[in-house]
């Protein structure tokens, strides 16, 4: 079946991944990308690429692009009050065994930007759209857009929708909440104009009092910015908190504004320049740092990709790009048989995601609720750095074999280029980009 029919739920970097994937095993692929904002959403904080994530991109051939826009993020300084070092974690400088910063730091416009723009003018685009309901029947699924009414029959319905997918609650019969883990993080995400790290390349994580942390990154404009995010951490124990947090978030970006004044305006630091270039930003989002675990990630002709399956901190957008690859890999292992390919593609990733942890401990460790737990914290963190036992944990690991665990999947027979170039001469199939755009406004 090379004339797929596939929607794709959202403009993100997992459909976008899948797409490119996916044109190169079905170069006659029809794909229809639906984003619910009235164009692609090129911005977003810094994220991260690992495992077998690393594979992919150079696979992709996008790793040099890549490597050209990060952020140039070198570790992470814990500093105290006084903005004295505590301990700092350094980028590793390898691929394969990475630290908290990452060796490609890279802020989430620029890489969905990366990833969209060679199979932009591929797919039809179709923008302040999303989907109302579907319908599976024997040979397709059968989508109705919210805004238009207009029913559809596609082959494949992808949902990349988001940690609070509309699509999995459909699919699974539940609220979009219920397969949320991991409750306790809530993340405020900014652009100061103004560069409050000095030109340094150190991110800076302060941590105070009731588990509140600031977390400012560099940002390699020349004209001088920081990326700010305001964590605040909080346990089962401390409904009360979470729920104030849970429902500025639901009302609006001004109300988490508002609180956030509220929660860190005796903060220290440098709490108040924080404060004052959130307010001021024209950026600002707020979300759950939280994780997704569906107990499966497909229903025949509907599959769950990225954050709508398995949203995870700290490797989620490595997820998403290994999601959309395995796929696309099992459509083209399986020739194209939906059903088969969509249970090898589960068979693949749901192993691997559920073997991840789920606990909130680590986060809850790393931002104490006293003082007396910060200056533990901050001693365990200052030993460990300072007798570089975090660096050399690196070089045994690697000594040892003990890279970062990839993803066990099948080699799939990707079309060469010679192949896709034979392709198009001996079956006239059009791989080049139309001239006209396929993408269009619903007004």
């Amino acid at each position: 079946m090379s004339n797929l029919k596939i929607l794709i739920s959202d403009s993100g970097i997992a459909g976008s991944v899948f797409a490119y994937c996916l044109l190169r095993a079905y170069p006659n692929a029809d794909i229809t990308i639906i984003e619910r904002d009235p164009s692609l959403r090129l911005t977003g904080a810094s994220v991260d690429i690992r495992s077998s994530a690393v594979d992919i991109i150079k696979w992709m051939g996008v790793e040099p692009t890549i490597r050209k826009q990060t952020t140039n993020e070198k570790g992470v300084q814990f500093v105290d009050a006084n903005g004295k070092p505590v301990a700092t974690l350094e980028a590793s400088g390898r691929s394969d065994i990475q630290s908290v910063t990452s060796e490609y730091e890279i802020f989430r416009g620029a890489l969905a930007k990366i990833f969209i723009d060679p199979i932009i003018e591929r797919v039809t685009t179709i923008f302040n759209e999303s989907i109302d309901h579907f319908e599976q029947g024997d040979d397709g699924v059968f989508v109705t857009f919210a805004k238009s009414k207009e029913v559809k029959k596609f082959d494949l319905l992808i949902a990349a929708d988001g940690v609070r997918s509309k699509i999995r609650a459909a699919m699974l019969n539940t609220s979009a909440e219920e397969h949320i883990l991991s409750k306790g993080v809530h993340v405020a995400y900014f652009t100061i104009e103004k560069d409050l790290l000095q030109g340094g390349q150190l991110a800076k994580w302060y941590n105070t009092t009731n588990r509140r942390a600031i977390f400012l990154r560099p940002d390699p404009d020349p004209a001088g910015r920081t990326r700010g995010n305001l964590m605040v951490i909080t346990t089962d124990r401390e409904l009360e908190t979470r729920q104030k947090l849970d429902e500025a978030i639901r009302n609006s970006n001004e109300s988490y504004v508002t609180l956030m004044e509220e929660q860190f305006h005796d903060a220290g630091w440098m709490a108040p320049e924080v404060l004052q270039g959130m307010r001021q930003s024209d950026d600002f989002y707020c979300s759950l740092f939280g994780r997704v675990r569906a107990p499966k990630l497909q229903d025949g002709r509907v599959v769950l990709l990225g954050d709508a399956g398995y949203a995870t901190p700290g490797i989620g957008t490595s997820l998403a790009i290994i999601g959309g690859y395995v796929l696309a890999g099992e459509l083209l292992n399986h020739g194209g048989d939906i059903k088969m390919a969509s249970r090898g593609y589960e068979n693949v990733m749901l192993p691997y995601v559920n073997s991840m942890t789920n606990s909130e401990a680590p986060m809850q460790y790393l931002n104490p609720q006293t003082w007396w737990g910060i200056r533990i914290r901050n001693f365990i963190l200052g030993t460990v750095t300072g007798l570089k036992l975090d660096k050399m944990a690196m070089m045994v690991g690697s000594a040892l074999g003990l890279t970062e665990k990839k993803v066990a999947m099948p080699d799939y027979p990707w079309l060469t280029e010679e192949t896709l170039y034979n392709l198009e001469a001996e079956e006239l199939i059009i791989l080049l980009p139309p001239s006209l755009p396929k993408h269009y406004c619903l007004g």
